[in-house]
């Protein structure tokens, strides 16, 4: 970017005569003797007229620049040889020199009242005009030029538009330090270049976020520069805003993005994901406090504003640049181009998978496009496909005939995933923790089988492996989950409930607020995070230890007498992320209202000694599994019977910085009793003995469990 602003401001002086009577330009045809000019120097070193009539040229504002332009060779020889002063270009400059004609109005006004009262064209300006011209038109300059009367205001005086003050500043500031200038105008010109080639080459997951994927050619630089370049001022900025604003809005849902597979296991969803931000602000809430929340959150909004700010100035700049220096951006777009188109053609690549010739962008918005598309398809498609049950219209008395008078409980293990049982950091004391656990229930007289599901989500978002798993469809996304929970589609705990052979209820710690989709999963008395009268403290995202939460469910639920057995649905939530602090196993009787983990948790880790450290991460993850099954199985041998039958599996697995990179979404399920009869209805399903899955075992995706497990005890279907 040029910072010479002698091109600039000599136009603006080129266009001034035009706008003013030519007679004033004539003065400066007149003789001017040297010490005319010395005298006017000390007060307008840029208006070099005749002797005594220094003030006169000075009466409007502008009128001594625009004199002065025609005959600027002539002026500027006596200025150079009178006046060392750095002052002398001013004279070409009118804009740096407005303040200091209207600063020193006063001065020549007062100046004006000592003379003999001439006119300020009296003398070589009354010489000056065309000896054609009569007499009265020689009068009218003069007495447009003549001192300045306070009844007239600066309005009626024609004069050149005066610039604004930071462009006056900037301008003194560029002259007195040109090196720096340059310097500076280098720098933010390599800045815009640099945040626009990462803007375009981003990628959308961290793990491909490498120095190779940022020195690719962009074809949409290629095609944004040809056009920049051929449009006009108005519409090139325009063009380039706008540009700029949805280069930064695509900015923003690339890091979504990254920050969607970190976590999800899946990019963000355009349509869909904008209500998970109100969940991911209470996570933050619950982990941080609401001043972490809040700074957090306010720090977000911010770095959007900035980053939409940023690209939009870049491209901006980068298109004025090239406007002013047409012919090299010409010449260098060209070049870039055929590059691209050769090694496009050629498959030139740096690596496997990083093409030199990019489209990188293009490919971001039409994946989003599509995305979009395929969502709102898949909301009438889905619709369709959620009126079909093979067990809507079952009898109640053909519905799980092979578990009648079994007390039913199915558990969720929040985040007990696969890797939690193969990853070499976590496995070692999860497999441990494991098979100490199914000795318990062998000698209790229980026996597992446990197999694999293939969860319809990753790393967050419960709700939609609890709703698969239990409804039987595949719920992989927020708009999904509306519509099955909308309808009256039979659930697990539905399927109990209808046959009216037992009583349903919810044990669900991390319901904090009204839950309507108690209803849709048929459930009768709902026990939430208010309910189960605990009184210790919070382990960041999760309201009570699990252990808390199972001793409550026995008190409130379990050893009340009852005329049914039970299908009891219980959600554990201990091993919920940040994994920090962790709750610790207490005797059974002293667990009370929970005070006892008071100081359990102010002597545990804090999140933010873990949250940003994976293997510190795994590695209490792998802790937090340990403690919830090893509640669970406890509870069930201290108070379970003959007739007690458990299903407890995994949501999800856990974020991808801790399961890593590229894993499954497979999560354990196990189906553990006393009677035999309750293991050998599943034979067929080839799972492995005890609570853990081998590598080899069968693999179903979750939504299949539901149909197979009624059909394997004795549900008849009946779409």
């Amino acid at each position: 970017m040029s910072f010479n602003t002698s091109s600039r401001q000599l136009s603006k002086t080129d266009e001034a005569p035009e706008d003013v009577p030519s007679q004033e330009v004539t003065p400066l045809d007149a003789p001017a003797p040297r010490d005319t000019v010395q005298t006017s120097e000390a007060e307008t070193p840029e208006v070099s007229a005749p002797e005594t009539e220094a003030p006169e040229a000075k009466a409007p504002e502008a009128e001594a620049p625009e004199a002065k332009a025609p005959e600027a060779p002539e002026a500027e020889a006596p200025e150079a040889t009178t006046d060392p002063e750095p002052k002398a270009p001013e004279a070409k400059d009118p804009e740096p020199e407005a303040p200091e004609a209207e600063a020193s109005q006063t001065e020549t006004s007062q100046t004006e009242a000592s003379e003999t009262g001439t006119p300020e064209t009296e003398g070589p300006e009354a010489e000056a005009p065309d000896a054609d011209a009569p007499e009265g038109e020689v009068e009218a300059p003069e007495q447009a030029a003549a001192a300045p009367d306070p009844a007239v205001s600066d309005a009626d005086t024609p004069t050149a538009p005066r610039p604004r003050r930071w462009r006056r500043v900037w301008g003194g500031w560029r002259e007195k330090y040109p090196v720096a200038a340059r310097v500076l105008a280098w720098t933010t010109t390599a800045v815009a270049l640099a945040v626009v080639v990462v803007a375009l080459l981003m990628p959308t997951q961290a793990d491909k976020v490498r120095i190779a994927a940022f020195v690719r050619l962009p074809v949409e630089a290629i095609f944004g520069a040809a056009l920049l370049i051929v449009l006009p001022r108005k519409p090139r900025i325009a063009v380039a805003a706008f540009a700029g604003l949805g280069l930064g809005a695509l900015t923003v849902v690339n890091f979504l993005d990254i920050g969607f597979n970190e976590y999800l296991g899946r990019g963000f969803n355009v349509v869909l994901d904008w209500s998970l931000f109100s969940d991911a602000q209470g996570y933050l809430q619950d982990t941080f406090g609401k001043g972490g929340a809040l700074g957090i959150a306010a720090l977000a909004v911010t770095l959007v504003i900035a980053v939409l700010a940023l690209t939009t100035l870049s491209v901006i700049r980068l298109g004025n640049l090239a406007a002013r220096h047409t012919e090299t951006a010409t010449r260098t777009t060209l070049v870039l181009a055929i590059a691209w188109v050769t090694c496009a053609a050629l498959g030139v690549q740096y690596a496997a998978g990083i093409p030199i010739a990019s489209e990188h962008t293009m490919q971001a918005l039409q994946f989003k496009a599509e995305q979009v598309q395929r969502t709102l398809q898949d909301e009438a498609e889905f619709a369709k496909i959620a009126k079909k049950d093979n067990f809507a219209n079952t009898p109640p008395d053909q519905l799980l005939t092979g578990l009648r008078g079994k007390d039913m409980m199915i558990t969720f293990i929040e985040s007990y995933g696969r890797s939690a049982i193969e990853d070499p950091v976590m496995a070692p004391g999860v497999d441990a923790t494991l098979t100490a656990e199914n000795k318990k229930l062998t000698d209790a007289g229980f026996a597992a089988k446990s197999g694999w599901l293939t969860s319809a989500t990753y790393g967050g978002s419960s709700w939609l492996g609890h709703s698969t798993f239990m409804s039987g469809l595949w719920i992989s996304n927020q708009q999904r989950y509306r519509t099955v929970t909308a309808g009256e589609r039979l659930t697990l705990p539905g399927a109990f409930k209808k046959t009216g052979a037992w009583d349903t209820v919810g044990v669900m710690p991390g319901v904090q607020k009204a839950w309507p989709e108690q209803n849709f999963y048929g459930i009768d008395k709902l026990y939430d995070s208010r309910k189960l009268g605990y009184k210790g403290p919070k382990f960041s995202w999760s309201t009570m230890p699990d252990q808390y939460a199972l001793t409550a469910f026995e008190r409130l639920v379990h050893s009340k007498k009852h005329d049914k057995p039970l299908m009891s649905t219980i959600i554990l939530t201990s091993s919920h992320q940040p994994w920090a602090p962790i709750p610790e196993l207490v005797p059974q009787d002293q667990v009370g209202d929970g005070s006892i983990y008071n100081a359990i948790e102010k002597a545990g880790k804090k999140p933010a000694d873990i949250i940003t450290d994976s293997t510190k991460s795994k590695q209490e993850y792998g802790k937090s599994i340990q403690y919830s099954v090893s509640s669970l199985i406890n509870y069930l041998v201290k108070y379970g019977n003959k007739n007690t039958v458990l299903i407890f599996l995994g949501d999800h697995q856990p974020i991808a910085r801790v399961s890593g990179n590229h894993a499954s979404r497979d999560v354990p399920v196990s189906i553990v009793a006393k009677d035999p009869k309750v293991l050998d209805k599943i034979a067929a399903w080839n799972w492995a003995d005890g609570l853990q899955p081998k590598q080899d075992t069968p693999v179903w995706k979750m939504n299949a469990f539901r149909d197979r497990f009624l059909t394997a005890y004795g549900s008849t279907p009946a779409p």
